[in-house]
């Protein structure tokens, strides 16, 4: 009986470690491979183990936290599987409403559903972690703020992200040793850039194995026939790379198509911002969503540039009559000018530029961050109090 349920759990939890692969692959590569930089195989392939060796480091803070510090006793193989179900049908639903999964979320509504059926809820640690899940989204929009209002204006002036045509290295075979040359087009400043924006991909894809291995993993860990904790880590790690070969492709083509029309230079920040708010929260053991983070960095950006017509006083004062352009970075980005300095107006061009994120997206995905864990515990709660014995 005990291996049947394990083995049960196993496919469950390859099943949410795959459809996690395919959004958070997407999320973290999408626009490094839109930008022709890393190849859809080369990005999963580096996502996979970067993945591993987020979830096999700090990862496992989250885990304990998940199978031990939620509610007050261990959880078992049978009430790890049902929570696993929880979490599928969490992802269901998101993919329904076409929207990344809070699966961290989610994974922790599931398990906080059982300790309120058990009696056994820490309602201290649930208390943290709500904490934390209010905080995230107001400290990526402001950190996102500063970056937008005065960091990525200067950057942007600076640093051009090229992508040409044909490989980035060559072998150099006239050499008397055969040795790594730049590629026919290639120039020291595009060598450069690519390597910051892989170095920034893997940064994020360790971040998403920080927060999403356990939360395929660590159902399956402890209790009577459970899995070793390395073991659950591997078999996470593998599923999650599975979706990202194969799911992900679609959704690194289209990542970003909704929610905002970011350029690389600014998705980059948004990359590097999101993924230190999610690995520094894993690293003291909050399950976080890392689309959390990177939404409200987005918006951030997307609005602290567009208020540099306004000076602080201004701001304070309401003393103004600028007109603020939310799709400044993109058309900053796309016609190539230099932002003015903060006071001045925007050109006519930037006022009437696409918008940097569609609002109604925005809406939507914070909908999920309600919806997502607030569902999995009231389901989850229904379920162990109508069958005690599973858990």
């Amino acid at each position: 009986m005990v291996e049947t349920v394990l083995l049960v759990g196993i496919v469950a939890s390859i099943f949410v470690g795959f459809n996690i692969g395919g959004s958070s692959t997407g999320i973290t590569w999408g626009p490094s491979v839109g930008a022709g930089i890393v190849t859809k195989t080369t990005a999963a392939a580096i996502m996979t183990f970067f993945v591993f060796f987020g979830g096999w480091t700090v990862g496992r803070n989250v885990m304990d936290t998940l199978s031990e510090g939620i509610i007050t006793i261990d959880l078992t193989l049978s009430a790890g599987v049902a929570i696993l179900f929880f979490i599928g049908l969490g992802i269901l639903v998101a993919n329904i409403f076409g929207v990344p999964v809070p699966t961290s979320m989610t994974t922790v509504g599931a398990i906080a559903g059982l300790g309120l059926a058990t009696g056994t809820l820490n309602y201290a640690t649930i208390a943290e972690i709500i904490s934390w899940w209010i905080v995230t989204p107001i400290l990526g929009l402001w950190i996102g703020v500063l970056i937008g209002r005065y960091i990525y204006p200067a950057i942007n002036r600076r640093v051009t992200i090229e992508t040409s045509d044909g490989p980035l290295l060559a072998l150099d075979r006239e050499a008397t040793i055969p040795s790594p040359t730049l590629g026919p087009n290639t120039t020291w400043s595009e060598l450069g850039t690519t390597i910051v924006v892989v170095i920034i991909g893997c940064y994020m894809a360790f971040s998403a194995g920080a927060s999403n291995v356990p939360n395929a993993a660590a159902p399956l860990v402890g209790g009577e026939g459970g899995l070793d904790v390395d073991v659950a880590i591997i078999v996470a790690t593998l599923a999650i790379g599975l979706g990202g070969f194969t799911i992900a492709r679609r959704t690194m083509e289209s990542v970003g198509g909704e929610l905002s029309d970011i350029p690389l230079l600014a998705a980059l920040f948004v990359m590097a911002t999101a993924s230190t708010i999610t690995t520094a929260l894993s690293w003291i053991g909050i399950p976080i969503s890392l689309v959390m983070a990177t939404v409200m960095t987005i918006v951030g950006i997307g609005w602290g540039r567009a208020t540099r017509p306004v000076t602080v006083r201004e701001a304070v004062t309401g003393d103004t009559t600028h007109e603020i352009a939310v799709g400044a970075i993109v058309t900053d980005e796309q016609e190539g000018e230099n932002a003015p300095p903060i006071g001045e107006a925007e050109s006519d061009e930037v006022l009437e530029g696409a918008n940097l994120f569609n609002p109604r997206a925005i809406i939507k995905y914070v909908s999920m961050w309600i919806i997502g864990p607030s569902m999995s515990t009231l389901l989850a709660y229904g379920f162990f109090t109508l069958v005690p014995g599973v858990a």
